[in-house]
């Protein structure tokens, strides 16, 4: 059996040739050991042949092509020309790193290829000393060719997001489960230590949010009167909790706190509302990102849910390539792990239990309806996947679905038919999609209309402007001499004027202008 080991360089694809493979195969740790020294190395693997790279380019057409399983031309046709046909007495065998790629060799140019055994310690020598096997090549010249390949695939992968912007909804959705869990720590510690001061306080104003920004407002208790009611029921929005804020206050049975830890409270309740705050905006941002991204995922089952999905998925087409059956349980690995290895019932549901359908469904209903959910919810995620114009219609479709579904479960009431949904649905789509065409288009003719009518006016009005403006500066000229010498002559000319201009339309045209010519004359 001949064997021969290919080797995907970032400089070019690189063919060996294996002496005595079965005996190889049979002292593998000797194998191990020879793999370092050069010499014992190649009395045992030779080059057959090279085929470099022309352009960066096509390297990375390779690479990806090879990272994706897939056979491209140029290593089709090195193959073709380099490795010798397999003869029945003589079988040729093709190592390969990859096994996908070994598939896609083997079903395209029929070769047996394999990449287990002494394969991957082979494959390890290549590597090791490919600078010294391939004759012009160097050290240095293979570190270039490899730190260019790895700095263009890994920014290729990096803008390779199918227009969209995932990978921002999941830092978002990450980011603000963080700041949930700090926010109710802080918020807690601020209870406890504002508390030594005021431990009537907490059982009044029970909303953490209110509960600091409330701390901060009245600092010492001592200092509250009629006067900051105003301040407390601005804060509050409840007139009774104010007064019954400003009664605890002066039967308050709280220790006295120095001012210095009054400073400390105050500052860590600002740092807790500004936290607050930004957790807020950090909710309003990730819905436009999931409106945008997600849209039918998110009229599904809201913002937080599909965020999470979508960042346990690792993408959102990741999520789209899972079936229905991985949906459902996503998020409840461990569960599921433990249930198959004592054999116990598996879990029913993971993140979706979070959506408020499972909530309102019964306990018997609870797994179908988490079953019922999932499957919309692939659905929902392959729409929008793999459409060109998003929109909410489908997603609301299916929303309603799953409401007919627990008003099924719970008083009976037969639900629409699937197909019937999807076709009312593929119908809205369309009128959405045509709508938003013609507002486009509509907004693509002003755009150019307004631009045409701009450059007409700039070019056409431009000398009859500066015709305009030598006139209007003559005159005025003429007319600040004339009213310096004669200001009683030009109230009869003003006059004469007025008289003129109750005349006819067409008359009063000419009369203008020999007007003007006349003082010009003067």
């Amino acid at each position: 059996m001949a064997m021969f080991v290919l080797y995907e360089h970032a400089a070019g694809y690189g063919l060996f040739s294996v002496k005595e493979f079965e005996e190889i195969g049979m002292l593998l740790p000797q194998v191990e050991a020879s793999i370092m020294d050069l010499s014992r190395f190649n009395a045992i693997v030779k080059l057959v042949g090279f085929h470099p790279f022309k352009t960066a380019v096509a390297a990375l057409n390779n690479v990806n092509a090879i990272s994706e399983g897939l056979l491209p031309d140029d290593l089709s046709s090195f193959l073709d020309t380099t490795l010798p046909k397999s003869v029945k007495k003589k079988p040729v065998t093709l190592g390969v790193a990859d096994a996908k790629l070994g598939a896609a060799i083997a079903e395209a140019l029929s070769v047996q290829c394999s990449h287990i055994g002494a394969v991957p310690e082979i494959l390890r020598g290549i590597r090791h000393h490919f600078s010294n096997m391939v004759k012009g090549f160097t050290d240095q010249s293979a570190a270039v060719a490899q730190l260019g390949l790895g700095h263009s695939y890994s920014r290729c992968k990096v803008k390779f997001n199918v227009h969209r912007s995932d990978n921002m909804i999941i830092q978002s959705i990450a980011l603000l489960d963080q700041l949930d869990k700090d926010v109710n720590t802080f918020s807690m510690r601020i209870r406890e230590w504002y508390s030594y001061h005021f431990p009537e306080l907490s059982k009044i104003v029970t909303d953490n949010y209110m509960f600091a920004k409330v701390a901060h407002f009245i600092k010492d208790r001592k200092t509250l009167n009629d006067e900051s009611l105003t301040g407390l029921e601005e804060i509050l929005m409840d007139s009774e909790k104010a007064q019954a804020i400003l009664d605890a206050s002066r039967m308050s049975m709280g220790m006295d706190i120095s001012v210095v830890d009054l400073l400390n409270i105050e500052m860590f309740a600002t740092r807790v509302i500004k936290l607050s705050d930004y957790r807020h905006q950090l909710s309003s941002y990730l819905h436009s990102k999931m409106n945008s991204v997600a849209p039918n995922l998110q009229a599904l089952i809201g913002d937080q849910v599909g965020a999470r999905l979508i960042s346990k998925a690792g993408s959102l087409t990741n999520l789209a390539k899972f079936p229905a059956s991985t949906v459902q349980i996503l998020g409840a690995e461990k569960a599921l792990f433990r249930a198959l290895k004592t054999k116990s019932n598996t879990p029913k549901y993971g993140l979706l239990f979070n959506s408020s359908f499972i909530g309102r469904a019964n306990a018997k209903n609870k797994g179908r309806i988490s079953r019922f959910l999932a499957n919309k919810c692939t659905i929902a995620s392959r729409i929008d996947c793999f459409t060109e114009t998003p929109s909410t219609v489908f997603g609301e479709a299916l929303k309603e679905q799953v409401e007919e579904r627990l008003k099924f479960y719970e008083q009976g009431e037969t639900p629409r038919k699937n197909l019937d949904v999807m076709k009312e649905a593929m119908a809205l789509a369309q009128q959405v999609s045509a709508s938003k065409s013609k507002k486009q288009k509509k907004r693509k003719l002003e755009d150019t209309n307004g631009n045409a009518t701009e450059l007409n006016g700039t070019d056409g009005n431009s000398a009859k402007k500066r015709k305009k403006s030598k006139l209007n500066d003559t005159n005025g000229e003429d007319a600040a001499d004339d009213s310096t010498l004669n200001g009683s002559a030009m109230l009869d000319s003003s006059s004469a004027a007025l008289d003129v201009s109750n005349g006819e339309g067409k008359k009063k045209k000419k009369k203008k202008n020999k007007n003007k010519t006349a003082e010009i004359e003067a």
